[in-house]
């Protein structure tokens, strides 16, 4: 393989990441101004048209496997796109952008454990304790340091919706990884078609969306729209086709990284339980995923006639 490739596959998924990054900040904006069922369904509504235009001239084909595959389709939604981005902008009203970014850097190694559980993968000694020492940093994060303190105020109200979001994000995990194959861009337009088409009524019924009343909102949820809901998916799924999967996932963990210096810039403090718990986190979490960091073995050699 080239190195052009690498190279463009590998800034296609910092890319990602950063407008991923980008996403905790604006929505921690947005959310002060929209609710999040209106955030979720307008992001999704908004979204859904680019992303349905682009599956159809970028991926033509996969729509015949939509209809055969629409269960699948149904829970994907479910799971990934309107219970772990409620669960986000909910979070993102009681706590920080860093703090909930932190939350999610365990995201990886609870899917490892569920990935054991579900799908019957193996986990060696150094993902085990990737994944202990990762959860030791959460809980470092959620306790703010005082894990005596747990036992008498225990989570805040947004680490508890952010846990849970890390929760549906990795059932979106493990469905996907058993769903059948769907072309991705097309997969992720039809899943933002279903949240709409479920999220509609229930807004209709609770008083109808809120709309953004000034500019800069607007501008919020453009972004969202634009930036992590539609450019990041294409890049990441652009990207797929170079670096394989596993090695791709180790990227997540820059979503904490870009999060913390874009809240640095925004000239919000950190606490040093934050700091010390996501370094805490981000090591075990490359500690679970060291198999991603080695090279593959190169195929043996063909026997000779």
């Amino acid at each position: 393989m080239s190195r052009r490739p690498v190279v463009v596959a590998t800034l296609s998924l910092l890319a990602a990441t950063l407008f991923w990054a980008g996403n905790y900040v604006v929505g921690a904006a947005a959310v002060a101004a929209l609710d999040p069922l209106s955030l979720v369904l307008l992001r999704w509504a908004f979204a859904a048209v680019p992303l349905l235009v682009l599956a159809q001239l970028i991926e033509r084909r996969g729509w015949r496997d939509v209809v055969r595959a629409w269960p699948w389709l149904v829970a994907l939604s479910a799971t990934g796109v309107i219970a772990y981005t409620l669960l986000l902008y909910t979070a993102l009203q009681y706590t920080d952008a860093f703090n909930a970014s932190l939350i999610n850097a365990f995201n990886p190694a609870l899917i490892s454990v569920a990935a054991v559980l579900f799908l019957r993968e193996r986990l060696g000694v150094s993902g085990v304790v990737g994944i202990l020492l990762a959860l030791v940093g959460v809980l470092i994060v959620l306790t703010r340091g005082s894990f005596a303190g747990f036992f008498d105020g225990g989570f805040g109200l947004g680490d508890v919706f952010m846990v849970g979001a890390i929760v549906a994000w990795t059932a979106y995990t493990i469905l996907g990884r058993r769903a059948p194959r769907i072309p991705p861009i097309t997969a992720t337009a039809v899943q933002a078609v279903i949240a709409v088409v479920v999220l509609t009524p229930v807004s209709l019924a609770t008083g109808g969306p809120a709309l953004p009343g000034s500019p800069s909102v607007w501008g919020a949820l453009a972004f969202i729209v634009v930036f992590p809901s539609v450019l990041s998916y294409l890049l990441w799924n652009r990207a797929l086709g170079v670096i394989p999967p596993a090695r791709a996932g180790v990227f997540l963990n820059l979503i904490t990284v870009f999060t913390a210096v874009l809240t640095l810039l925004l000239g919000q403090p950190f606490t040093l339980a934050q700091v010390v718990g996501g370094v805490i986190v981000l090591g075990g979490v490359a500690l679970a995923n060291l198999q991603a960091f080695r090279p593959p073995k190169p195929p043996p050699p063909a026997p000779a006639p």
